[in-house]
């Protein structure tokens, strides 16, 4: 039987955490978060590609994502998966790592897959808590959240970061000028006179360095804009605008395929204030 469709994103009292609960078939495409990502596969299976290799993780693994990193996602068969992810923003997780570090020292990168037992039933804590009718406090979830990294960082050095080699200053260049302006793409031309490079040589050349070709790096740098102009309050509408899409339709559009939720879903969980308010859901 098929997953039933589901994506919700979980209210948290805690600024820079997030809980993503979601399951079945859909795939999707490559992006990446501005994030820490943590996750449990509860059912099914998941594949995807990253900047870390090959990934196909199966109910009872973790998965785990660096902030900038080019990823993609589906199910390992036509039923779908079920999984839960959780999201730090990275001075969330730098301020927990360093409560943490003294107890670590140096540690190695962070697999894109793992079991662990401990640290699947420390997320499971956590989980839950922020599943219940009465959100937690902050203090709890806080405590939950340094139990659940107590158990990944010695495990698999997620302090670590992913290291990307650093981009030749031709593309450097391209990149300073695709994100001048959110609210203006430049064309492949202008990309191309600001990189020294002809437009071909400069398309492989960007997606070598980056891993994804400009269109697609322009979008999820317009995707993590609005994300934090919505966090500070600002409407949806005017955080389509001045992150440079067309209309709020087009933004809506972005965040379901790219990060599986609609912005007015992020809305309400980050604006959370009682523990009345519901999870959110697109």
């Amino acid at each position: 039987m098929a997953f039933q469709e589901l994506r919700r994103v979980l209210p948290s009292p805690l600024p820079g955490c997030l809980v993503l609960q979601m399951s079945g078939a859909r795939s999707y495409p490559r992006h990446s978060h501005d994030q820490h990502g943590i996750g449990l596969i509860e059912r099914g299976g998941q594949r995807s590609a990253s900047g870390r290799g090959p990934v196909e993780a199966r109910a009872g693994e973790l998965i785990t994502v660096n902030p900038g990193e080019v990823h993609d996602g589906r199910a390992l068969d036509a039923q779908g998966r079920q999984w839960r992810m959780l999201y730090l923003e990275p001075a969330l997780f730098e301020a927990c790592g360093a409560a943490l570090r003294p107890q670590l020292g140096e540690v190695p990168l962070t697999p894109p897959v793992l079991a662990h037992a401990g640290l699947r039933r420390a997320l499971q804590r956590l989980f839950m808590a922020m599943e219940q009718g009465a959100a937690p406090s902050a203090l709890l979830l806080e405590t939950l959240l340094l139990e659940s990294l107590a158990q990944l960082l010695p495990a698999c050095g997620a302090l670590a970061q992913h290291s990307r080699a650093a981009a030749p200053l031709e593309m450097a260049r391209a990149r300073e000028r695709l994100l001048a302006d959110p609210q203006r793409a430049p064309g492949l031309d202008e990309l191309a006179q600001a990189s020294g490079l002809g437009r071909y040589q400069l398309l492989r050349s960007f997606a070598r360095a980056y891993g994804l070709p400009p269109h697609a790096y322009l979008l999820q740098h317009r995707l993590a804009l609005a994300r934090r102009l919505i966090a500070r309050g600002t409407g949806l509408a005017e955080a389509a605008g001045a992150a440079g899409f067309a209309d709020q339709s087009h933004m809506h559009r972005a965040f379901v395929r790219c990060l599986g939720f609609t912005p007015g879903a992020y809305r309400a969980a980050i604006s959370f204030k009682t523990a009345r308010h519901p999870s959110a859901s697109i």
